[in-house]
């Protein structure tokens, strides 16, 4: 499929290509859609394979950030950016060129920290643009509020799939060991929940051995690890032809962006007796967060009770998934899609 088909068929407005020779830089910049208000969604540094990786990667990204930044009530539309290179290898040179690209689209696109883009990376990049979110004087560092609203979906998604009130006892398999996943398995363990994680850091493994007292794995026999929830929060595609048979939990609820390889596997969980929370609606905790970074109303507690709302927003979900015996992936997306052709339909001209 041409690049045009692709944007035409998943409504997507603008891809950027961005390069500087002098500095290394290439990078994608994706705006899927703007309807809600302007576009929101973070910077990723990742070694990818071909460009074509890359691309398939940022503009599934881009998509999922509309879909996050609507159901969390959010007046932002969707975007992502990543810069194609091994994030321990980025220089300030890089970043601030990075910054300049952002900067000539004059906030209808604005960025934020993602995997391997931080706090200090965050710091560099505001130094040529304003339409940056995550700097120290706000929300900072934002893993514990995504953690946090991952764990109110679970708590729903335990409520309405597993019919109980509390994580106590249950088994949670942890895809990936990085800063939400640290944060969301302390919050799993304090509720009594037994996890067990997986990771290519084996610093961060014994770290969860000797936090979580968490069993650890191979990363790949994390997927058929019997569990009750398996909670993917490292890379995305991960529920794919290989790894959907594999699966042995109930519910699968996890931090990872864009956790299917493609749309057609929410249907076949739903087959396999798997509810799978859409990934776009329990971790745009972040997303909260940043957002009120960038209206100047952020507090910690206020951005707190603000995702603590991700709970009501799951229930709403699972409970029309359920009745219809349909994938909540599947009515999220209905639920977006409607609001936004309610927002275009609010701005057209009135006929005569």
């Amino acid at each position: 499929m041409g690049i045009f088909s692709k944007m035409q068929g998943d409504g997507y407005e603008q891809v950027i290509f961005c390069q500087d020779q002098t500095v290394g830089l290439s990078a994608i910049i994706v705006l899927h859609d703007t309807t809600l208000g302007p576009a929101l969604g973070g910077v990723r540094m990742w070694p990818y394979n071909t460009e074509d990786e890359a691309l398939h990667d940022v503009m599934g990204l881009a998509r999922g950030m509309t879909y996050k930044n609507a159901l969390a009530g959010l007046e932002l539309g969707g975007a992502k950016a990543v810069i194609i290179g091994d994030a321990k290898c980025k220089s300030k040179e890089l970043l601030k060129s990075f910054a300049r690209f952002v900067d000539r689209l004059q906030g209808r696109y604005v960025t934020a920290v993602d995997v391997g883009i931080n706090s200090d990376d965050i710091e560099v990049i505001r130094e040529e643009t304003k339409y940056v979110v995550g700097v120290r004087e706000g929300t900072g560092n934002p893993s514990p509020l995504t953690a946090y609203g991952v764990y109110q979906g679970m708590l729903a998604g335990v409520e309405q799939v597993l019919g109980s009130t509390s994580l106590q006892g249950l088994r949670v398999a942890v895809q990936g060991m990085g800063h939400v996943a640290e944060s969301l398995s302390e919050l799993l363990v304090r509720d009594g929940a037994e996890v067990t994680v997986t990771d290519l850091d084996a610093e961060k493994l014994k770290l969860a051995k000797e936090k979580f007292n968490a069993t650890i794995v191979e990363p790949d026999a994390i997927y058929s690890q019997p569990c009750d929830i398996f909670a993917p929060c490292a890379l995305g595609g991960v529920i794919n032809s290989t790894t959907v048979d594999l699966l042995r939990c109930k519910l699968v609820a996890g931090a990872a962006n864009t956790q299917l390889a493609e749309k057609k596997y929410a249907e076949v969980l739903v087959k396999k007796g798997i509810v799978a929370l859409p990934d776009y609606v329990i971790n745009a905790g972040g997303a909260i967060a940043v957002a009120l970074e960038r209206c100047g109303t952020y507090c910690q507690e206020h951005a707190k009770q603000k995702v603590a709302g991700i709970y009501n927003t799951t229930n709403q979900i699972l409970r029309q998934a359920l009745e219809e015996k349909i994938s909540p992936y599947l009515v999220a997306d209905r639920m977006v899609e409607t609001m936004i052709a309610n927002k275009k339909a609010e701005k057209l001209p009135a006929s005569f």
